[in-house]
């Protein structure tokens, strides 16, 4: 007998370790099935679940146990990232708690730190992924620095080294003083920061008392100026193009060029040109064939090595031991100094309060530095090119489509790929360097001496390359890596390419586009055919979760509160394509309810007698109420395929909410109560066939997104032993005789209750009180399907007696139309009718009100322009539940208008 009350908790970890154990969760590449492959986003070893992955993950888990169901070979590849700069910021301050130092222990022993770490600790998202059901095949489990995919990336390396499209080059990159690594864009996060902006005159050469004025944030980088650049048809400047100024501090002297990048309307239309400090200027600097002195080191301290010889004093302008004083001096020290001095000499014009968008380091918490470095690149323009063409041809393809132009954008517009990390934990880059800058990349380090030796003719010391590689480089080969490549097993002649990927939008350059990258070149073939972007996990009023702000949701904590079902079920119902998602404990209560009423159905069913018939045929079903549920539940299937074909998890969740609810529960099991109280026969013995098997449809449809609720009540109910369901054939349509007609007598009823319930609610008539239906224009079959369901309408819409009205109805009636009929309450005795007009009435003009309120804001351009997408968006949402609210007391108005 099942329990009284549903409890996941009691439950859920019982049956995970049952279907896990039962090798439910793992693909059979010779099983002779059709494959289906999605590969896990790798999270960051050093993660745990937070309610992104909760909503990527069920999504995924969604899928594959759809697929699973219909008999596919279901592949979810499980994993975990490497994640460089996060990982080693972790033991770095888990040694530091020791007194010591990543530099104090050496290479060596430091990394043997880090794989003590994840040995120890670095399982936990797996282990949490288990507590939110997901039905990953874990003996396949990856990670990026394992044996094989470390294989897999150096093999990647020296093949694209080998055709020219990995090389080495001087670029500007994201430099983090901190950890004193090149940083990728997804690394770096703009923050909002309150300064000032200064403007600053620079003297021109030969033309004393002559200045050109310059407005900057950066004071410091100004000992790097190589030019100022001013707009070709700035006629402000025209006569100053070609001439010198003269660098205040430093003397040297640094020519007035024409270029688009100046904005006449910005500043005071001249710039000053820093290319090793700043990516536009650095394009400026290339355009003109400037040089480009860097004067900040690692660190971001000042560093003079590379103007040092250029150092002359100016007088009034320029003092070589000034400058020289600067070296060594955090840049925000020397930015003090630099300003009091130019204000000394009087080239200093003023300051004005500025906010600026500072880009910092996400996890240092520092502003970024761009730096001129040598690294590694890689020329993902040429790689770029096949993978558009993948999307444009449709070989791939994102749902929502929109996503697309996204991709376009970034991949037409593509620049080298920095590679290299100045870290120690990752993939070392396989790269030697020997005598007279010679280079020698390979697969490991005798082939390195080997070409060495073919070069030199004799033995050579080789120095590796103390760098590793961009955490995304190993990720990008994913979907081929996991399956074994560069080997040709099993898997990866099976799944791939691979079925779907579902990821978020923020790494779609990132992710998405490099896999797409490396797929096809290594594999001839696209990694997956459909991407399918989800949305971001906001608080119920649409404002990004932050700590800072207190609106995290931990999917752990609401697990607990609410099992696993519920919170999946959730993510599931709220995930629109192309929308975020407003996440709130009172949706999770909802379905947490929803899970609740299944459990109580199921129960209500087995004290009934209700249990599995196997063989039960559908077919044979004779009475409306049968044929009617069975019908529903074969729309229902049709629907909830439907969906996930076409990724719409919402629909999906949507129509089963719909039909479990509302058809089964609310519906069909108050229809056949009287049957099953009444005496035993065909009728009775139909209705519990026809009970079992919507329910054990009801059970396969809901398991992929509830695994849990769904699989406990198929053990308890006898569809299958333990650990079954998860394998159990996704429902297909079972013949149904006379379903039209079913659909038209149960459709009719269950509307004409409806109308009744909703005209009681409208008006406030109490629960207790029930009143007798008058029929007006009724058809003569329609009465007569309400006398053949009267005990039913009696009970359910609170009927004391149906009665057909000739001529005017009478005073104080509320009432309804559905389709040639109007339906009529008489409540002149029950309430007080202009007493409720007057309460809607009044309820109509406050959400009315409410409504002129919010239009106002929307016509006001100054509160568009400032105020926060989530604002906008929640005035949007209450604007169109007003609507709803206006429309449905006007109905109820129109009830009651006699």
């Amino acid at each position: 007998m099942l329990d009284k009350a549903f409890d996941p908790a009691s439950l859920e970890a019982r049956l995970y370790a049952a279907s896990e154990a039962s090798g439910a969760f793992s693909a059979d590449p010779a099983r002779n099935a059709a494959p289906f492959t999605i590969v896990i986003p790798p999270p960051n070893v050093t993660g745990s679940l937070h309610i992104g992955h909760a909503l990527n993950n069920t999504l995924q888990d969604v899928l594959v146990r759809y697929r699973r169901m219909q008999g596919r070979d279901a592949l979810w590849m499980p994993g975990t990232d490497h994640a460089g700069i996060a990982t080693q910021m972790v033991v770095e301050r888990l040694i530091g708690t020791e007194g010591l130092t990543r530099k104090g222990l050496g290479r060596e022993a430091f990394l043997q730190r880090i794989w003590n770490w994840k040995a120890e600790s670095g399982g936990t998202i797996t282990r949490q992924l288990r507590r939110l059901g997901a039905s990953l095949d874990w003996p396949r489990e990856r990670f990026t620095m394992d044996e094989g995919l470390s294989k897999a990336v150096i093999e990647v390396f020296v093949r694209l080294h080998q055709e020219g499209l990995i090389y080495r080059d001087t670029r500007l990159v994201n430099w983090d003083p901190v950890f004193q690594t090149a940083i990728s864009d997804l690394e770096v996060e703009s923050r909002e920061v309150k300064g000032n902006i200064w403007t600053l005159r620079y003297p021109v050469e030969g033309q004393p008392g002559r200045f050109i004025e310059v407005a900057t944030t950066r004071p410091e980088t100004m000992l790097g100026d190589t030019a100022i650049a001013v707009h070709p048809e700035d006629a402000r400047f025209k006569d100053l193009v070609g001439c010198r100024a003269i660098l205040p501090l430093t003397g040297r002297l640094i020519p007035i060029v024409a270029d688009d990048y100046s904005d006449p309307e910005k500043g005071t239309g001249a710039v000053k040109i820093t290319p090793a400090h700043d990516f536009n200027d650095y394009g400026v600097g290339r355009r003109h064939d400037l040089p480009m002195p860097s004067v900040l080191d690692a660190e971001a301290r000042i560093w003079l090595d590379e103007i040092a010889a250029d150092l002359r004093a100016v007088d009034g302008i320029a003092d070589p031991d000034f400058v020289r004083g600067l070296a060594g001096q955090d840049r925000f020290v020397a930015r003090k100094a630099i300003l009091a001095e130019l204000e000394r000499l009087e080239l200093l014009v003023k300051a004005e309060a500025h906010t600026n968008m500072v880009p910092h380091g996400d996890r240092s918490g520092v502003p970024i530095e761009p730096r001129l470095t040598l690294q590694w690149y890689c020329d993902a323009a040429t790689l770029a090119k096949p993978a558009i063409e993948a999307v444009e041809t449709g070989k791939t393809e994102f749902v929502p489509k929109q996503w697309e132009n996204t991709f376009f954008a970034w991949m037409r517009d593509i620049q080298p790929w920095c590679i290299s990390r100045q870290l120690w934990w990752g993939h070392r880059i396989p790269a030697w360097y020997g005598p007279e800058g010679s280079v020698f990349v390979a697969r490991d380090e005798a082939a390195a001496q080997q070409a060495a030796r073919a070069q030199f003719g004799r033995e050579v010391e080789l120095t590796r390359d103390e760098d590793v590689l961009d955490t995304w480089f190993s990720s990008a080969l994913w979907p081929f890596s996991t399956l074994g490549w560069p080997d040709s097993t099993a898997e990866l002649k099976k799944h791939y390419p691979t079925d779907v990927l579902v990821t978020g939008f923020d790494i779609i350059f990132f992710w998405v586009a490099r896999m797409m990258m490396m797929g096809i070149h290594f594999m001839g073939e696209v990694p997956f055919k459909h991407v399918v972007i989800h949305g971001l996990v906001r608080d119920e009023k649409g404002a990004k979760m932050s700590k800072s702000k207190g609106n995290v949701l931990d999917p752990l904590e609401l697990i607990d509160a609410h099992g696993a079902d519920a919170v999946r079920f959730t993510l599931c119902a709220l995930a629109s394509p192309g929308r975020d998602i407003k996440l709130s404990k009172q949706r999770m209560e909802g379905y947490r309810a929803f899970a609740t009423k299944l459990w109580n159905a199921a129960r209500f069913c087995e004290m009934n007698g209700i249990a599995a018939q196997p063989g039960w045929d559908p077919a044979t079903a004779a009475t409306p109420l049968a044929r009617w549920i069975l019908d529903g539940a074969n729309q229902a299937a049709a629907e909830a395929g439907a969906a996930l074909d076409a990724f719409r998890f919402d629909d999906y969740a949507a129509a089963l909410y719909r039909f479990t609810w509302n058809s089964f529960c609310d519906w069909f099991l108050e229809f056949a109560k009287p049957v099953l109280n009444g005496p035993d026969g065909a009728e009775k013995d139909e209705v519990k066939g026809a009970a079992q098997h919507v329910l054990g449809v009801i059970l396969r449809l809901l398991h992929p997104v509830m695994p849990f609720v769904t699989e406990e009540l198929w053990t308890q109910l006898g569809y299958g032993g333990e650990a079954s369901l998860i394998t159990a054939p996704w429902p297909v349509a079972s013949p149904v005789q006379g379903a039209e007609a079913a659909r038209a007598e149960l459709d009719g009823i269950v509307r004409l209750i409806s109308e009744v319930r909703a005209v009681r609610s409208e008006v406030n008539v109490p629960p207790s009180i029930k009143t007798k239906l008058l029929v007006q224009g009724a058809a003569p079959e329609t009465m007569a399907r309400a006398g053949r369901w009267l005990e039913a309408i009696q009970r359910l819409a609170r009927v004391t007696e149906i009665e057909t009205l000739e001529g005017a109805p009478p005073k104080g009636v509320a009432q309804a139309v559905i389709g040639e009929a109007t339906l009529m309450l008489p409540l002149a005795d029950v309430i007080d009718l202009g007493a409720e007009r007057t309460r809607l009435e009044k309820a109509r003009t406050a959400a009315a009100a409410e409504i002129g309120k919010i239009e106002k804001k929307f016509a006001n351009a100054e509160f568009m322009a400032k105020a926060k997408e989530e604002v906008i968006e929640e005035n949007r949402e209450r604007l169109e539940n007003f609507t709803a609210e206006i429309a449905r007391l006007d109905a109820a108005l129109a009830r009651i208008a006699n």
